[in-house]
């Protein structure tokens, strides 16, 4: 019943330069992804069309599986217009304020299909780089790129070609508890409404990450292993739950939508314990997937560890 790892991941580490001082937001993930969106778009893109609906190369282009995932005709689980995206971004964490000549990291995580593309999708990080971040455009320069793990790099600005690699699988977590520490705000919604720490249950929490794991599967393997969901439903109602979580507020401007967006969601520690082999493979690989809405710019990124 335990869901089988056969979707290919990987975390990569991205060294950056600031050209420029700059000044990061408090949560720079929107910010990034939006610079990388524009600049894969620009690359990738053939029709310069205003938008993906209805474009004639949709199904094959590497901007709209990568960036605009379409849906897939009668999913059963997909019950909105686009699949998960293939990819995450971790944003850097610490300092915010950067001197000119000051380097940074952030982490990028690719899934599925998207590791096919990781020559297209790192020369459009090394563009939206130089490209500028922010309002204010401020110029960077991609140093390096460091598969997760490895000290020598995979790629360098100016190298004819990327270092081969192959991805690591995550392993799966063992014994009756663990708990898992949330980096970053969880939003798992309800009718469109985040679940306050209250309303989260194990159900809950383990079928979210179940049904990510399995679209993400349908929308980037070939043939996708199939779980059965009213197996780990009911396997989800005999895990116990503690829970050590507090609302964090973090708010965004959407440039798309010209307003300023509420973002909060959960952080802090989450324990469970009872039977977890049926999802001790998904908890494991959820720490590169995320979990929750927004898991494309970094949120509900958690650390999985092991209790006794």
């Amino acid at each position: 019943m335990s869901a089988e790892i056969g979707l290919p991941v990987c975390r990569y580490r991205l060294q950056v330069r600031a050209e420029d001082a700059l000044q990061l937001p408090p949560y720079a993930g929107s910010m990034l992804r939006g610079a990388f969106g524009h600049a894969l778009r620009r690359l990738a893109c053939m029709t310069k069309r205003r938008d993906c609906n209805g474009c004639p190369l949709q199904g094959t282009c590497p901007y709209a599986q990568l960036f605009e995932a379409p849906p897939i005709s009668g999913h059963s689980l997909q019950k909105f217009s686009r699949m998960p995206n293939p990819y995450v971004i971790e944003p850097p964490r610490g300092k915010r304020i950067l001197e000119a000549g000051q380097d940074f990291d952030f982490h990028l995580v690719l899934i599925g299909r998207a590791l096919d593309q990781l020559p297209l999708v790192l020369l459009a990080w090394e563009r939206a780089l130089a490209r500028g971040l922010g309002v204010a455009r401020k110029p960077c320069r991609l140093l390096a790129v460091y598969p997760e793990g490895e000290t020598e790099p995979l790629y360098r600005p100016g190298e004819e070609s990327l270092r081969r690699h192959t991805p690591a699988q995550p392993r799966a977590a063992a014994g009756y508890a663990a708990e898992l520490e949330f980096l970053t705000p969880l939003r798992l919604q309800n009718n469109g409404r985040p679940l306050s720490e209250r309303e989260l249950t194990p159900r809950t929490l383990l079928m979210a990450l179940a049904r990510r794991h399995q679209l993400l599967c349908d929308s980037n393997l070939r043939q996708p292993p199939k779980m059965d969901f009213p197996a780990l439903a009911r396997a989800a109602e005999t895990i116990d739950m503690h829970s050590q979580l507090r609302w964090y507020d973090w708010k965004r401007y959407s440039n798309r939508q010209q307003r300023e967006m509420a973002l909060g969601g959960l952080v802090g520690r989450i324990r469970l314990s009872g039977n977890l082999a049926p999802f001790s493979q998904l908890l494991a690989l959820g720490q590169w997937l995320h979990l929750g809405k927004n898991a494309t710019f970094g949120l509900g990124h958690y650390r999985l560890s092991a209790t006794a």
